[in-house]
């Protein structure tokens, strides 16, 4: 008996680890194409001759509906099958990666873009939410580390990759390799993941709260116009008072919405829950300062340093890389002594890096901003793991996949601002006749702004050890 119970309990550990390891192809795809599609940026700026505000569209197109069906995948995995959602959403992402590749314009481009992120969104919040059924709480942190470590280790090698084949064959080349793993990671989660039996799908589907899902689109929609409004509506940026009215409309809508609402999309419960609501701001600001700086360094090392597409890809392998090395190392400090010290850690570190590069010039050595960027993938890859600990456990497991969904459209909601934001910033301050680096100074010091609220949040984080 006891023989059985051991070899029992050693069939368990490795299917949960064969599991986890298929978890990890398709968690590759964000990263992969994120890093790639950036040391393209400049060179599809530069093609189709974009103002810095519209550059900044080439990724908010995809982070837009990436982070409108986040909560939609994670609220849907709480009735649908887990495994057949993240196949599907594999799939969506592989047809907007075949589209972007064989865009011939830039029309084309923004369309393959979106269908990416409407692919893609699901692949954290299903993946958190079977991580969460599959490892109990004390050695939770430990597998989000190793599962969240992939992330950072793909955008190591993907900017490398990415400049080799940007400089052969344009901006095209980026998204060839997203496109390969894409067929790649359908086929480790179709046999690496096993099947389970749906709870009454069909009854879940009719219930699914399809107008609050609808609501809440619309308020991040209008959010991300009204920051590039210059775009949409003509009307100057973070200036056209129609769309914010709207989103207060919107808002007001929603919550009376999701209070009447038998099954809401959204449980408003969640925003009473201090520790879901303080981790979630954490992680929002640190996604805006990311946001602003991923889109920021490629367009900045081309225009200040004048580097070219295979130097951009060494460059930017440093932020990715420092992350890599320290991810697991947060998740471990979290499970030891709770997620506040790595998040306020990783905060402040944003910060400071923010605050160097308002300090850094066309003389500064690259040699300086290479271990800038490091630094920043230290300080943001120490409290990745750290919040999703903090989420996943500051809810009940039959929460799980609508909390944290709700908590991945609230991160990419502050990079998909982040980066719509700087942008924004740079352009009028391009249009105010600063000279280029001055105008990349003035972003770098507005940005600075976001990690000093975060700390003070961060500071007031208490969760159960």
């Amino acid at each position: 008996m006891v023989e059985d119970g051991v070899g029992s309990e050693k069939r368990e550990r490795q299917n949960t680890r064969r599991i986890l390891v298929s978890l990890m192809f398709p968690a590759t795809l964000m990263p992969l194409v994120s890093t790639m599609s950036r040391v393209a940026l400049p060179v599809i700026r530069d093609e189709f001759q974009l103002s810095a505000d519209m550059t900044s569209w080439v990724a908010v197109a995809f982070s837009l509906p990436f982070m409108i069906l986040m909560p939609v995948y994670g609220r849907l995995s709480d009735g649908i099958d887990k495994r057949g959602l993240m196949l599907a959403g594999i799939g969506i992402f592989g047809v907007g990666t075949a589209l972007t590749v064989l865009a011939p314009d830039l029309v084309w481009l923004m369309v393959g873009r979106a269908i990416q992120g409407f692919g893609i969104a699901g692949i954290m919040p299903l993946g958190l939410a079977v991580i969460s059924e599959l490892f109990r709480p004390e050695g939770r942190g430990k597998a989000i580390g190793n599962w969240s470590s992939v992330g950072p280790t793909v955008g190591f090698i993907g900017p490398l990759g990415a400049g080799f084949l940007v400089a052969a064959w344009g901006w095209v080349g980026a998204f060839w390799p997203p496109l390969i793993v894409s067929v790649i990671a359908f086929l480790a989660v179709y046999w690496g993941i096993p099947k389970r039996k749906e709870k009454k799908p069909v009854r879940f589907w009719r219930s699914f709260d399809w107008v609050g899902a609808v609501l809440i689109a619309l308020i991040l929609t209008c959010l991300t116009f009204f920051v590039s409004s210059r775009l949409i509506t003509g009307v100057a940026s973070l200036q056209d008072w129609r769309l914010l009215a709207a989103i207060l409309v919107l808002t007001g809508l929603f919550v009376w919405w999701e209070r009447r609402t038998t099954d809401p999309f959204v449980s408003l419960q969640v925003f009473r829950n201090l520790v879901f609501c303080q981790a979630t701001f954490c992680a929002s600001i640190r996604m805006v300062v990311m946001g602003g700086l991923t889109f920021l360094i490629p367009l900045y090392l081309v225009d200040i340093h004048g580097l070219n597409s295979k130097a951009l890809g060494m460059m930017l392998m440093i932020n990715s890389g420092s992350m890599a090395l320290v991810v697991r190392f947060g998740g471990r400090i979290a499970d030891r002594w709770t997620s506040r010290p790595p998040a306020v850690i990783g905060l402040a570190v944003q910060g400071v890096v923010m605050l160097l590069f308002t300090q850094y010039t066309s003389e500064t050595s690259l040699l300086i901003i290479g271990f800038t960027l490091s630094l920043h993938g230290l300080g943001v890859g120490l409290m990745l793991a750290a919040l999703h600990r903090a989420i996943i456990g500051s809810v009940s497991e039959s929460e799980v996949g609508g909390a944290t969904g709700l908590y991945s459209m609230f991160r990419f909601v502050g990079a998909t601002v982040g980066t719509a934001l700087s942008g924004v910033i740079l352009q009028q301050s391009l249009d105010a006749d600063m000279s280029m680096v001055s105008a990349y100074q003035h972003v770098f010091l507005l940005f600075a702004v976001f990690p000093v609220l975060g700390v003070l949040v961060g500071l007031r984080l208490r969760e159960a050890q």
